[in-house]
């Protein structure tokens, strides 16, 4: 398995930010009798009997399909619906939610538009839209929508503070302030309204009316320290430290033992160039055996950060855990940060023993088991497989667990455990995103390949570019391995090139596309493209790569050139009869097994 495939298995599920837990929508209005009218047709949209029962059965069908969770066949009803009928607004938010999720925002948001078009009024259609456009960087179409949602819907005053976001990132900073004003006006004085605003007059150069802001929170409060400790930490940030200092002391009155305080006033010793002085205020309120060990935890978190971001030496907080641990023994959070801190020393073997004592205290917590697995890899699969089997013991549907066990055997060779694994975790893991599922298809694809089981590699693939048709290595692989057995090419190189498209430096995948139009003859382009797949893998040379250039170049007229890579590949350490024998008669000689894996 080659180090991009590594980097596959366990690094790729990280990428997975955005679950697909849209709840299925409610029915507005009758499926059976919808006649929605286009606000830019003449035309109503009439179905008879015959289509409205079909219409109805496939809604329904998609519907449950995706409150199971079966994602696939609710896209596949709910495209049916749309063959019927393409103004039924609830279908085109259904499939527009489909594509959003699947990376194709243009579709998605089309959809959404035309949803809107159909049915104007619906507040949840203009909400997708809006956040949509957002997203795309479509910044009046936000504006628009909100200002047509707060017209129709003025009850909805939270809308205010999504409109003055809106105007702010158009650059429209007074009219951002006018919304949050009418915000203010309906619910009163928040932290969040005035902090906004602050930053907002700040940015129209308005400092005294910035600063008016938060004297107004001040008088709102006059008995809390944070908002004394907040005006400081602002005037700090305007390169004013005499009058933060005022502030400092002001909450300090209040409570000298306030956390956040205790960072601020290590901040401005800092800014004052009194080092010393900061680093003692934050040693001293960390190992105060009166403050509540929350708040310790809390200040120590922000210390360390601290001392990152000024790149100072991470070891010098090791004696100050060893004061924590003799203050709270029983504490296992501390264990948690400790092991990190000691991980940031690349001092892997304690880390995993501060992260044991906090699992063994929280052993339903995934988080120490996942720390343990980042402790243990790359150098110990072994250890890998046992955390990840201890997890499951107590954590048995989280499917992080089975992609670490799965991926851990793959990579030991023993393929047929690793596809069990894989076949386990789905059919026993909570996946809820779609994007997840695909990348379990794509390994068991993968094995099956492995285990000489093509058929079945080709069947989970397809499976997986379903739920996801941008999978990336699933493309990459399933287009190699046609090639390999010279079918369906014209499909492999039409995968293949979204790979390329996407990371036209990957020279993985330039290999890949090459080999393709190796395959169908097209020698001169697959020439052009295993350059750049050579240039592009300099650094880490792969013997496979240099032997498909030996024999792309044999196929453009260039023996002499072709038998110098066949030779710097067998250098490499092939161990490829067939390449042996290229080597022995300086021709192309077709393999007699399989090539190996990408």
């Amino acid at each position: 398995m080659n180090k991009y495939r590594t980097q596959y298995l366990f690094s790729r599920y990280f990428l997975h930010v955005f679950i697909f837990m849209l709840p299925c929508l409610v029915v507005t209005q009758s499926i059976v009798a919808q006649t929605n009218k286009s606000p830019i047709s003449s035309e109503d949209t009439f179905l008879d009997e015959k289509a409205q029962r079909k219409f109805d059965y496939y809604f329904f069908e998609g519907l449950n399909a995706k409150t199971q969770e079966k994602y696939a066949e609710a896209f596949d009803f709910f495209r049916h619906c749309y063959a019927i009928d393409s103004t039924n607004a609830n279908v085109l938010v259904e499939l527009g939610t489909f594509h959003n999720v699947l990376d194709e925002k243009s579709r998605a948001l089309d959809l959404y538009k035309k949803a809107v078009s159909y049915d104007p009024e619906n507040f949840y259609y203009n909400m997708l839209l809006a956040a949509l456009s957002k997203e795309m960087g479509q910044k009046q179409q936000v504006i628009d929508v909100l200002e047509f949602l707060l017209q129709k819907y003025p009850e909805k005053i939270d809308l205010n503070m999504q409109l003055a976001q809106a105007y702010a990132d158009n650059g429209e900073l007074k009219k951002a302030i006018s919304a949050l004003n009418n915000l203010e006006k309906a619910v009163g004085i928040t932290d969040n309204i005035t902090l906004y605003k602050f930053q907002l007059y700040s940015m129209l150069n308005q400092k005294e009316k910035a600063f008016k802001e938060i004297e107004q929170i001040i008088n709102e409060n006059p008995g809390d320290p944070r908002y004394l400790i907040l005006m400081g930490d602002l005037y700090m940030q305007d390169d004013q430290p005499n009058r933060a200092i005022e502030y400092y002391n002001k909450a300090k009155s209040i409570n000298p033992n306030f956390p956040s305080l205790i960072l601020s006033m290590a901040n401005y010793y800092d800014k004052i160039g009194d080092k010393q002085a900061s680093e003692k205020a934050l040693l001293s309120a960390i190992t105060n055996p009166d403050m509540e060990v929350d708040n310790k935890l809390e200040l120590l978190s922000r210390y360390i950060a601290v001392i990152q971001q000024n790149k100072g030496d991470i070891k010098s907080v090791n004696p100050l855990f060893e004061t924590l641990f003799e203050q709270h023994p029983h504490n296992a959070k501390l264990n948690m940060i400790y092991g990190t801190v000691l991980m940031a020393q690349d001092n892997k073997s304690e880390a995993m023993k501060q992260f044991e004592i906090y699992t063994a205290a929280n052993p339903d917590d995934p988080a120490g088991y996942e720390q343990m697995i980042r402790a243990a890899l790359p150098d110990s699969l072994d250890k890998v497989v046992q955390i990840t089997e201890q997890a499951l013991q107590f954590i048995p549907d989280a499917w992080q667990f089975y992609f670490y066990l799965g991926g851990a055997k793959y990579q030991q060779g023993k393929y047929e455990e690793a596809l069990k694994v894989f076949q386990d975790g789905l059919k026993n893991a909570k996946i809820e995103n779609p994007l997840v599922e695909a990348d379990f298809y794509g390994q068991i694809g993968d094995l099956y390949h492995f285990l000489g089981n093509n058929q079945a590699a080709f069947e989970s693939y397809e499976k997986s570019l379903k739920l996801n048709p941008q999978n990336l290595p699933v493309l990459n692989n399933y287009s190699y391995y046609l090639s390999l057995e010279k079918r369906d090419l014209d499909k492999a190189e039409q995968m293949s090139s979204i790979t390329v498209k996407a990371e036209p430096t990957n020279p993985t995948y330039l290999d890949t596309y090459a080999w393709i139009l190796y395959e169908q003859g097209a020698y001169t382009m697959a020439k052009i493209y295993i350059e750049n797949a050579v240039k592009y893998s300099e650094n880490e040379p792969s013997a496979e790569i240099l032997e498909h250039y030996g024999d792309i170049l044999f196929k453009t007229g260039e023996p002499e050139k072709a038998l110098e890579q066949w030779k710097k590949a067998k250098e490499l350490g092939s161990d490829s009869k067939t390449l042996d024998e290229k080597i022995r008669t300086g021709k192309l000689v077709e393999p007699n097994t399989n090539i190996k894996n990408k």
